[in-house]
């Protein structure tokens, strides 16, 4: 996957890192631009439930490699830009 955007919409699995052990729905609001590990990410937004309500605004720390698109019903995975 290509580094996120803002608005994407992101399914968070333990494949992005062992602390999604259950997975998430991720909206990015911002991708942040600390200096981390190569191929790792700090992700800030908001969790959502299966609706696509936000329930948590966090801060995630991830691997670019294991990000998948997300998809809930009737939300886009990608903002109209």
């Amino acid at each position: 996957m290509t580094a996120p955007r803002a608005g994407d919409l992101l399914y968070v699995t333990r494949s992005a890192s062992v602390q999604f052990i259950n997975p998430i729905f991720f909206r990015v609001i911002r991708v942040l631009g600390w200096r981390i590990y190569d191929g790792w990410l700090w992700l800030e937004g908001y969790q959502l439930n299966i609706k696509g309500d936000a329930v948590a605004r966090r801060a995630i720390f991830v691997q670019r490699a294991g990000l998948r698109s997300g998809e809930i019903a009737g939300l886009p995975a990608k903002p109209v830009r």
